[in-house]
């Protein structure tokens, strides 16, 4: 059987995700005041949340969503100081505890693995496969960096989790339950794009499933036959896809999506009255179509077909102090994800690619789970190959969920296999990454390392 049967209904799973959902709360709120100045991005992202608090006219580069958030999440500190209090400056243009601007990016990076989670139980209803899901990206250091300082690229990502979760809900359901999970995707989807227009590649994916699954509709040679069926145990929301109307999926997936991203705008436009709504996208769009794509725009630029091999991380902060003894110690900040998971994640989600082509996909539920990641790994990655601006490698993070996702899936098989070696695998991998992330935690953290540390870590070329 490809699901868990009731009797396979274990508290394990709620005691493993609470625990992941503790590791991942501690590793991004502990020593989130370090580095007290703004580290990367959080030059214009701290600064323009701070713009709306101060009502001070600016111009952004970006939608406004993920700002709001983050003026937000000052804004209750503020009033109901917690946290690290004693470390403050003016980078922001007024004084504030450097807690006060990261805070909810850490507490949003905590949850993505909880929404991962949701979405692997739905594709499956496998607890375990759910688990191993939201455990790899609970061990992955890019999302780790990402949540710990005042960026945007957690909000993009969560919302568009957060808009396939509520597709497959609303997939499963019927009457209702349907429509209100169906407008709470295009929310969602919406809500993602006006984080930053990558996030569209989520709504690509849905209208790519979307289209696979009437084609599959008019070829009655790929229907499963009843032994594959039988075998499966289980019928995936996504084979619901096909009764969604071509009307039913613009209203939801198209017009809530659009009214949500215009909605975004009103207290940007209302700040800066300069410019109204279709001016503002112009600009965006000038803006991002002059910046060039070589090293003196920026020494981490970075192909998008390099991304998932990790060829050219990011290297948010550096420094090197002296300890008192008169020993040098180094402290890197690495915007890099965990190299072992990513490099079996690509060979992962190449394989399941490969699988569905081999085999002549079928609708049969692990089919369309691996066809919903490889959709939405593709339309998340493969859309950066027609972008000429300089890119970095945090643009990889939707497509990212996806191939750790496809790695889960494999490593659950294998968990579930009645053959001792292949149950090995799985805990070897499992521990591999696990011990891969402890390795690099410290270039995650900004701990104090070693010249010979850190140059073990960054062993090649490219990192530096």
């Amino acid at each position: 059987m490809f699901r868990d049967s009731p009797k396979q209904k274990r508290h394990w799973f709620w005691w493993g995700m609470g625990a992941i959902l503790v590791l991942s709360l501690i590793l991004r709120f502990w020593g989130l005041s370090r580095f007290n100045q703004l580290v990367f991005d959080e030059v214009y992202f701290a600064k323009f949340a701070n713009n709306y608090l101060t009502r001070t006219p600016f111009f952004d580069a970006h939608p406004p969503l993920a700002k709001y958030l983050i003026a937000i999440g000052m804004g209750i500190n503020s009033m109901f100081p917690f946290g690290d209090q004693s470390v403050t400056n003016e980078l922001t243009g007024s004084v504030r505890s450097t807690f006060s601007y990261r805070w909810l990016n850490a507490l949003t990076g905590a949850l993505i693995p909880l929404v991962v989670s949701g979405i692997a139980y739905q594709l499956t209803r496998r607890y375990t496969y759910a688990f191993f899901a939201a455990l790899f990206i609970a061990l992955d250091g890019l999302f780790l960096v990402e949540s710990r300082y005042a960026l945007v690229n957690v909000y993009l990502v969560i919302f568009g989790l957060l808009g396939s979760w509520f597709l497959l809900l609303g997939l499963s359901r019927i009457g209702r339950w349907r429509v209100g999970f169906l407008v709470l995707a295009g929310i969602n989807f919406g809500a993602s794009a006006a984080v930053k227009w990558n996030g569209l590649g989520f709504l690509l994916g849905a209208y790519l499933l979307w289209a696979i699954a009437w084609v599959l509709l008019k070829l009655p040679q790929l229907k499963p036959t009843a032994s594959e069926e039988r075998i499966e145990g289980w019928q995936s929301p996504l084979d619901n896809l096909a009764q969604i109307p071509l009307w039913h999926l613009l209203g939801y997936l198209g017009v809530v999506p659009l009214v949500t991203y215009g909605l975004s705008f009103i207290p940007h436009i209302q700040q800066n009255p300069e410019f109204g709504f279709w001016e503002l996208q112009r600009q965006i769009l000038s803006y991002h179509r002059g910046i060039g794509n070589t090293p003196e725009v920026h020494p981490y630029c970075s192909s998008w077909y390099s991304w998932p091999l990790m060829l050219r991380p990011v290297a948010y902060y550096y420094e090197q102090a002296q300890t008192p003894g008169g020993n040098v110690v180094v402290y890197d900040v690495h915007a890099m994800g965990n190299p072992v998971l990513w490099w079996l994640s690509a060979a992962a989600i190449a394989l399941l690619a490969l699988t569905l082509i081999i085999k002549r996909f079928k609708p049969t539920t692990i089919r369309w789970t691996a066809l919903f990641l490889v959709v939405n790994y593709t339309a998340n990655w493969l859309p950066w190959a027609m972008v000429t601006r300089c890119a970095f490698i945090y643009h990889y993070m939707g497509a990212s969920v996806f191939a750790f996702m496809g790695l889960a899936l494999l490593v659950d098989r294998w968990f579930r296999s009645p053959q001792p070696q292949s149950r090995w695998i799985a805990l070897a991998t499992v521990g591999i990454v696990a011990l891969a992330f402890l390795f690099w935690l410290p270039v995650y953290l900004g701990l104090p390392l070693s010249p010979l540390g850190f140059r073990m870590r960054i062993f090649l070329p490219s990192w530096v």
